[in-house]
């Protein structure tokens, strides 16, 4: 997999490291998915904003859901850190 842009540094807050190791969900997997293009569960502009921010260096964000919650994956518009993060933790 090439990944559509750089992520920097991986980052993951308290909430969002918790939230996978108790749902079994392999942070990795999402962040290959975030840098690959599939933004998860984005409406249609936010996905847009997105293939949009591939090109003009805007913050990019992802947005995975699951009947226990949502998970966020956001790079920074210079792309120096890539958070995974709750959405109460934003």
């Amino acid at each position: 997999m090439t990944p559509l842009f750089e992520m920097g540094r991986l980052v993951g807050t308290p909430g969002a490291i918790k939230f996978c190791d108790d749902n079994l969900i392999p942070m990795i997997s999402l962040v290959r998915r975030h840098l690959r293009g599939d933004w998860g569960d984005l409406d249609a502009d936010d996905k847009s904003a997105n293939a949009k921010a591939l090109n003009d260096g805007t913050r990019i964000i992802s947005m995975y859901k699951w009947p226990q919650g949502k998970i966020w994956i956001i790079t920074e518009a210079d792309r120096s850190v890539t958070t995974v993060l709750l959405p109460s933790e934003y």
